[in-house]
């Protein structure tokens, strides 16, 4: 079988449960809307599933458009509203110190209750875009294969669920592990991105990504066979991150084709 698309990934609010797309359009900014708000704590700090797993049990649905904003938790309770931005405020994001704006509502407290810690939403600033590394990482791609090789490492018969790693596509029918690795420039269906590095690995992989639970030793793992005598460019990696040289539109079932 020929490289295709498995999945496409997303999220609204980063930490927040993943969504997943049958198709999206891809800008040099990655999916728009991807990660366009982001949680901070009472001292400004970013967090996420790593720290507060219960967030990964929280959906949220943003349209752009018309300006709203839902959260649904698992109790069925649904907080929902406009997005109206505060005044600007010093966050720190990954060592960055970024001016964000916190969102006026419930949306906040709603999070802060649900988490049990006291937590601000705020709106991504303009200048922040892609997934976390800016345009240089503005999707990530992780194989299938990679997903198996981890499995026969675990010694588990389960699949690792790839929601896990929290990547924007998947790739199915890739022959060798971590293939990935290796990538240059790669068409994934109208696009074609830049690999640029690998992602490194936190505890968040740890935590079921249905539930926030910590109930698999990924870095264990990761540390066994991803470490000593592997050229790259993060330790613990699993997956790569990427630049958009091309945009355009990708639908799961689309043809991957590394281009050298």
């Amino acid at each position: 079988m020929s490289p295709r698309v498995a999945w496409i990934s997303f999220t609204p609010v980063k930490g927040l449960r993943l969504r997943q797309l049958d198709e999206a359009q891809v800008t040099v900014d990655g999916i728009p809307g991807d990660r366009a708000f982001f949680l901070v704590d009472g001292d400004g700090t970013m967090v996420n599933g790593k720290w507060h797993g219960a967030l990964q049990t929280v959906l949220a649905d943003h349209d752009a458009g018309a300006g709203r904003l839902a959260l649904r938790f698992p109790d069925g309770r649904e907080v929902a509203g406009p997005v109206e931005l505060e005044d600007p405020v010093p966050v720190r994001f990954f060592g960055l110190t970024l001016q964000a704006r916190p969102l006026r509502g419930d949306f906040s407290a709603a999070l802060s209750e649900h988490a049990g810690v006291a937590l601000r939403i705020v709106a991504a600033p303009p200048e922040r875009v892609g997934v976390d590394r800016g345009r240089e990482g503005a999707v990530t791609l992780l194989s299938t294969a990679s997903l198996e090789r981890l499995r026969d490492e675990a010694g588990t018969t389960e699949p690792v669920d790839p929601r896990r790693f929290r990547m924007t596509f998947g790739i199915d029918g890739v022959d060798e592990p971590h293939a990935e690795d290796r990538w240059g420039d790669v068409r994934i269906g109208e696009i074609v991105v830049q690999v640029r590095g690998n992602v490194g690995r936190c505890a968040v992989t740890t935590r079921n990504p249905g539930s926030g639970v910590v109930d698999f030793e990924t870095l264990h793992h990761l540390a066994a066979y991803r470490r000593d005598g592997i050229e790259t460019t993060e330790p613990l990696p699993f997956g790569v991150h990427a630049r958009v040289l091309e945009p355009g539109r990708v639908r799961v079932g689309d043809p991957v084709e590394p281009l050298g």
